[in-house]
């Protein structure tokens, strides 16, 4: 079997199991599975990037544009960039799901120095967090222990004053080994791509269908941009209240095709 190289650097054996895992996720019928994986087989060669792994699955499920859009959910979210305020908006959608009431970009006063924290999060009877929101718009990149290390600072100069129970780090990429080691020692929390297990942020986007706009095909990235800076992040958003659509100033016909491509998706 061939090797692939990851956008990290490392070199990795292909692995087929993997690559059906991720197309089962995407929710690609059983009847398309074995074809796709024919598909991306055949395309393969010796360290072969796994993005363009990804390029020749896209390419294949192009056909299905819901379940193309489905199995970009990590891209994405990084397209929800080039700032990090999207992120922070969607990282406050995620946790309202879980049932918190949140603020965004709030300006504390600490002990020392001022704050921008990019979260708060309060449930009532449970606990109050502090979330330290870590945007990353490119693969490879991972949060480092130095993230760690500052929210748990910030978090000691404002705890007090008030009243947070703990800091939490949301990041949509995965986190190094001293981060995280870091950050249990410390009692904080941590939510990356894929971590903790059945609790990443992947699992929480699809339990509980918060699929962001960037990943509809049928939207441009400035229509996307447009929405995202009206503070319009998630596809069911447009499901919910197709209004949302107006920021854009679409014809007819495009406002049919968008809406319909998002109500796949959030049917799916």
């Amino acid at each position: 079997m061939v090797n692939v190289i990851k956008a990290t650097g490392e070199k990795q054996e292909f692995s087929e199991e993997k690559l059906l895992d991720s197309i089962k996720r995407a929710g690609v019928p059983l009847s398309l599975q074995q074809e796709a994986i024919t598909h991306v087989k055949s395309k393969l060669y010796e360290d072969i990037p796994t993005s363009e792994v990804y390029k020749h699955i896209t390419e294949f499920l192009g056909r299905e544009p819901h379940l193309k859009s489905k199995y970009s959910l990590k891209q994405a979210i990084m397209d929800l960039g080039p700032t990090g305020y999207p992120f922070e908006d969607y990282v406050s959608e995620i946790l309202k799901a879980k049932g918190y009431v949140t603020e965004v970009r709030s300006i504390l006063t600490g002990k020392c120095v001022n704050h921008e924290i990019d979260v708060i999060a309060e449930k009532q009877g449970s606990e109050k967090l502090m979330i330290e929101a870590k945007f990353h718009n490119a693969s490879g990149i991972r949060t480092d222990v130095h993230v760690s290390l500052y929210t748990k600072a910030r978090f000691d100069d404002l705890k007090d004053k008030y009243k947070f129970d703990r800091p939490w780090i949301f990041t949509n990429t995965k986190i190094t080994s001293d981060a995280l080691t870091y950050a249990l020692c410390a009692n904080m929390g941590i939510v990356s791509w894929s971590y903790p297990q059945n609790e990443g942020l992947r699992d929480l986007i699809e339990k509980y269908k918060l699929f962001p706009i960037t990943i509809l095909d049928s939207l441009s990235q400035a229509q996307k941009q447009i929405l995202l800076e009206n503070h319009v992040v998630l596809v069911k958003d447009i499901c919910k209240n197709k209004a949302n659509l107006d920021f854009l100033g679409l014809h007819a016909d495009k406002r049919d095709q968008i809406h319909k491509e998002s109500e796949l998706i959030c049917r799916t």
